[in-house]
């Protein structure tokens, strides 16, 4: 009788019902409270944002596009590495996706790269390449190295020769200790890549948008919710509810933003981004992001696309296949979504 068990599902229900009264007074601005809430959530402390004084680090010129390697600020003297895909062939400005990787080896693993930066040969592995997918249908495509993964891992972590391993504990736990989620600096961080994306001039400003797996997902929903830049967005093996996936299955730490579940689940996060095009993907077998619950997910954003009179801008594909980018319905519709009115 003394387990927490009973006394924590008494808390998410209290919360519940907290939550329920607040929609019932916010009334027509529940929307409009939600991402100001989620906003303050993901602040991050600072005096102003660093210059972002862009580097190029290398260009190479493949057989279907240009990648570049760049590097810019963000703040607290954080520099950022990022791949940059140029689409060949290209006539004048090109829409542009901000592509955020999950757990891995960081931004390598999504353009057809190995963890030493050789050139990856065979198939893709559970990301899919999706960053070279996506500059080889048209679009100018930015990968930057998220916080804690690959390069922007702790010395400590690079000097452990583990390949994939990240820095999320540590920094996570870290900042904790000045009041900020490490899911804040990384989306703060992202909605810099996109600053640093309209000073191209390949890239026509009003066409972008972002593609996430997994913790990948988690920042473009975030990012897109409190970013209105993002035109479109597909979030790939992430939309769920938080009591069917980080509070009922072990996920890192990264996944959580204190105070969250005070104003919203996540499906009311995900909401945010209507009236905007909104692709759902998920693998039918995710054992981390049970099935389950992301169908019940996509039935609360039915509702709410079909309340703005959008339904038709929401897309789903629910597939056979486990905690994996399978693109061949994502890929398309990203480029109806940004593409569909080139003349």
């Amino acid at each position: 009788m003394w387990s927490p068990d009973a006394s924590m599902e008494g808390l998410y229900r209290a919360y519940e019902r907290k939550r329920e009264k607040q929609r019932a007074e916010w009334a027509e601005q529940t929307k409009e409270e939600q991402r100001k809430r989620l906003v303050h959530s993901l602040a991050v402390p600072m005096e102003e944002l660093d210059e972002l004084r862009p580097v190029l680090l290398e260009r190479v010129e493949l057989e279907d596009h240009i990648r570049e390697r760049v590097e810019f600020g963000t703040f607290w003297g954080f520099r950022v590495p990022a791949y940059v895909l140029l689409p060949k062939g290209v006539v004048g400005k090109s829409a542009a996706v901000l592509a955020l990787h999950g757990h891995g080896y960081g931004s390598r693993q999504i353009v057809g790269l190995n963890a030493d930066g050789t050139d990856h040969i065979g198939e893709s592995d559970i990301h899919g390449n999706y960053a070279l997918e996506m500059v080889r249908r048209g679009f100018v495509v930015i990968v930057p190295e998220v916080l804690g993964f690959g390069d922007r891992r702790l010395e400590a972590d690079q000097r452990s020769g583990q390949v994939g391993n990240s820095s999320c504990q540590t920094l996570a736990s870290h900042l904790m200790l000045y009041g900020v989620s490490i899911a804040a600096v990384r989306v703060q961080e992202a909605r810099r890549a996109l600053d640093y994306l309209m000073t191209r001039e390949e890239v026509d400003v009003n066409r972008m948008g972002c593609f996430g797996f997994s913790g990948g997902g988690l920042l473009a929903a975030y990012t897109a919710a409190c970013d209105e830049r993002i035109q479109a967005a597909v979030l790939c093996a992430f939309t769920n509810t938080f009591k069917g996936s980080i509070m009922s299955i072990h996920h890192c730490i990264d996944n959580y933003v204190p105070g969250v579940l005070d104003y919203a689940e996540l499906p009311e996060l995900v909401g945010l981004l209507a009236p905007r095009p909104l692709f759902i993907a998920s693998g039918r077998q995710d054992p981390i992001f049970p099935i389950a619950t992301v169908e019940a997910a996509v039935s609360y954003l039915k509702q709410v696309y079909q309340k703005e009179g959008v339904g038709e801008r929401l897309g789903v594909h629910l597939y056979e296949g486990v905690h994996e980018v399978k693109g061949d319905q994502a890929y398309p519709w990203l480029v109806e979504a940004l593409m569909g009115n080139e003349s």
